[in-house]
């Protein structure tokens, strides 16, 4: 009956102007002295789906007041569940509702108002009576990437190679969890940060989004097929796979970039940890038996 019923919930999923309205009564009605709303939903370009967040903040001139007492929550309507995180002055409720619909809700203290503008990329204020925000400068471009310094490049090379090592050692211990963290978790996010750079070096800085969410829209039909095809995890067998090919595509993609803006690429050291792979991996017992 209780999964019916949040089906039932569901179907009557609130549209967005029901939400922006629920947001700026509940904020009256609380008394905030402004209302703003960051992430994907003031950005015109970001794709518009149902699971976009509403991700708002009241600045407040009494925390302990609100935090006290948090029955005024449910005032948005049913959870299904719910987080709470303190950040620094902040208060952050995140709060997914039976239709669906999903408020990351922040409480700012007025006097910590810069706080909250730096951690965010972009922002839109939906109410400041008191012009609170308008001594805040925007930060528009945290999310986006800018051309590869050669610094930056030789770094991230760098530790590409070097992690790989600990992937290794990880399939041969046996170890799932320990290798495919290494691998996706810092091998293949140097491998984005290099096809990220590709797409600057051709169209300067560009908003690739938080995670590289936006990274696909840029990239060919043939390397986005040939990433994904990296992201199989589910055994030993598959993780070395994954990690030979993240390897070849990686040393393909670096020498390119390298090439293209005159940066310099240590061929030996690429090539040298491709062989130590293979040579500990080929003699490895679980892959040989």
């Amino acid at each position: 009956m209780k999964n019916n019923s949040i089906k039932d919930m569901y179907r009557q999923h609130r549209s967005e102007a029901q939400m922006f309205d629920l947001i700026l009564q509940t904020a009256k009605s609380l008394k905030v002295d402004a209302v703003a709303m960051s992430g994907s939903r003031t950005n015109p370009k970001a794709p518009k789906d149902e699971f976009q967040d509403y991700d708002v903040v009241y600045i407040v001139d009494d925390l302990d007041n609100l935090t006290n007492d948090l029955s005024w929550l449910d005032q948005f309507g049913k959870r299904i569940i719910e987080q709470v995180i303190a950040l620094d002055h902040r208060r952050l409720y995140l709060m997914l509702f039976e239709d669906g619909n999903r408020i990351d809700l922040t409480l700012c203290p007025k006097e910590h108002i810069q706080e909250w503008v730096d951690s965010e990329a972009e922002f839109t204020v939906l109410e400041d009576p008191e012009h609170l925000f308008e001594s805040c400068s925007q930060n528009l471009e945290r999310y986006w990437t800018s051309p590869a310094t050669e610094t930056n490049f030789v770094k991230s090379c760098n530790e590409f190679w070097w992690v790989s090592a600990y992937v290794v050692k990880g399939i041969c211990r046996k170890q799932v969890i320990y290798a495919t963290d290494h691998l996706y978790g810092i091998c293949q996010q140097e491998f984005l940060k290099i096809l990220a750079w590709q797409v600057a070096s051709d169209r300067g800085k560009v908003d690739i989004g938080k995670n590289y969410k936006y990274l696909f829209n840029y990239l060919p039909a043939e390397q986005k097929k040939e990433f994904s095809n990296l992201l199989d995890f589910s055994s030993l067998d598959k993780i070395t796979q994954s990690l030979f090919a993240t390897m070849e595509f990686f040393h393909r993609e670096a020498q390119y970039l390298a090439k293209k803006l005159g940066f310099d690429y240590d061929m030996e050291v690429a090539e040298k940890m491709i062989e130590y792979a293979k040579e500990r991996l080929e003699t490895n017992e679980t892959f040989t038996k």
